[in-house]
């Protein structure tokens, strides 16, 4: 799904069990300075992403970059593949790098989404560290798309980012907020580690001209943006006073 003339929607099935729920990977197509993947998917979703690429127009071994917004196994899954088959340099923010590098146990899943998930830990266990080639810190300016911002949106994670494309308008939320269809919501709080940093967050990104939001759950958001970026910070902070 194209977004915008240089930004794409990948929409990856989580698995064949749950092909109604899909995972929102974006691709921003640069000639000039090298097509990047924000996120990518699930361990073992490595041809799904490669079609996907395949029908906005390029291959894998045209990746020069991916980003991963954070650590999570269902952002950073097929990192390790597809960087294998593209020699592609992988960004992430500083906080998170130890996570996805595996010099670390992730953070996630917790002992408690385990004991409700139990089959995670088979998906866990095929989870790759990807090497991460360059770390990234709030306000971090990369040459993409006409300009790309990297903001720094911890609480999901320690590390989280979002990125902010300049030209384009676009925020690509990564876990920072969800959506279902169309309509904007606040993080998960069952898969979020501090929920009161994360609303913090995302106070933050308050301040950009948004014309459209990408979250990796739910996908685009596009109607008043910013208008429903302010309605999930005001309700967020309400919920929590309350």
């Amino acid at each position: 799904m194209r977004v915008a003339n240089s930004v794409y929607v990948l929409p990856i099935p989580r698995s064949p069990q749950e092909a109604d729920s899909y995972l929102n990977l974006t691709l921003i197509a640069d000639e000039e300075n090298g097509n990047t993947l924000v996120d990518a998917g699930l361990p073992d979703q490595t041809e799904e992403i490669s079609v996907a690429l395949v029908e906005a127009g390029i291959g894998v071994r045209d990746l020069r970059r991916i980003i991963f917004t954070h650590q999570d196994l269902d952002h950073m899954g097929s990192g390790s593949s597809l960087v294998r088959r593209s020699g592609a340099k992988v960004l992430a923010h500083s906080a998170d790098a130890p996570y996805i590098e595996g010099r670390l146990r992730p953070l996630k899943p917790t002992p408690e989404m385990l004991e409700q998930r139990p089959h995670m830990r088979k998906v866990l266990e095929r989870l790759e560290p990807v090497g991460v080639d360059e770390q990234v810190e709030n306000g971090t300016r990369l040459d993409l798309a006409g300009g790309t911002q990297v903001v720094f949106t911890p609480g999901h994670t320690p590390g989280h980012i979002s990125l902010y494309l300049e030209r384009s308008k676009i925020l690509i939320a990564g876990d920072a907020l969800t959506a279902d269809t169309g309509y904007l919501n606040s993080p998960n709080p069952m898969a979020t580690l501090d929920m009161r940093t994360a609303i913090q967050s995302i106070q933050r990104l308050a301040d950009l001209d948004i014309s459209t939001i990408i979250c990796y759950h739910g996908g685009v958001v596009s109607e008043d943006a910013n208008g429903q970026l302010r309605r999930v910070i005001q309700e967020a902070f309400r919920n929590r006073n309350e």
